[in-house]
């Protein structure tokens, strides 16, 4: 149990800082670049992923060294994909249909997603015999 916690802390503190490069980026994307916010968000999202994979396989997860780090980065890519369409639904949803500002909808969006991605990752890519 004290080991999950510890887990879950550095997934926050990982999340957090990805959180905040995504709500930039997004914001950046949006406001300055002038790009639609549901493009922008896919775009804050992809580069979150890419630094959330990185930091996550080197402080949170203890993955198979034998692994295919390849693979193990497809499937990272595969799930946040999946995590990627339920912000979208949600930005979609906040924003166009209960008329809520596009950056609170992502706040609500990512800790929503943020559940998602730990449980998914924990199932599919930490070594079992670590647990």
């Amino acid at each position: 149990m004290k080991k999950l916690i510890e887990q879950i802390m550095k997934f926050g503190v990982v999340g957090f800082l990805c959180f905040f490069i995504d709500y930039f980026v997004l914001f950046a994307a949006t406001e300055i670049l002038k790009i639609n916010y549901l493009v922008s968000s896919g775009i804050s999202f992809t580069v979150s992923v890419i630094i959330n994979y990185i930091l996550s396989t080197k402080f949170v997860f203890q993955t198979k060294q034998d692994t295919n780090k390849m693979k193990e980065f497809i499937l990272f890519v595969i799930l946040s994909l999946v995590g990627l369409g339920i912000n979208q639904i949600i930005m979609w949803f906040t924003v166009e249909k209960v008329s809520i500002y596009y950056m609170l909808g992502k706040i609500i969006a990512t800790a929503i997603v943020m559940v998602y991605n730990f449980i998914t990752r924990k199932i599919f890519l930490e070594d079992k015999e670590d647990r």
